[in-house]
């Protein structure tokens, strides 16, 4: 790398490193108490048990009624599981979910999604 790159580089990370605000317990008090904790209406963590399935078989979790996800995440566990995916459904109102594990013919599969009207 070009000493000019490399100074470009590091002159950017700096200015990434000074814009990022971090809110914790010790001044949640200088922040608005709203933006503390606030959660979008309708807010709701929906799970799916730990079942086991074949290997790659996608387990989907949906948000109740017309709730959207926002976010969401999966374990695969077992000896030697491997969580291959973890996504949004293409409408936007679930997560899906699969895995593998060595030496074996299926994998135990929870699914989480962070759901809001």
């Amino acid at each position: 790398m070009h000493k000019k790159s490399l100074a470009l580089a590091v002159l950017l990370a700096g200015a990434c490193l000074t814009t990022v605000t971090v809110v914790t317990a010790a001044n949640a008090t200088s922040a608005p108490a709203a933006a503390v904790h606030a959660l979008p209406p309708g807010y709701q963590l929906v799970t799916l048990p730990n079942a086991n399935v074949p290997n790659f078989q996608r387990r989907t979790l949906y948000c109740p009624g017309a709730k959207k996800v926002l976010g969401g995440g999966a374990e695969a566990r077992g000896n030697g599981a491997i969580l291959v995916g973890s996504f949004p459904t293409d409408d936007g109102r679930g997560w899906i979910a699969l895995g593998r594990q060595i030496g074996y013919n299926d994998v135990g599969i929870s699914v989480f999604a962070i759901c809001a009207d």
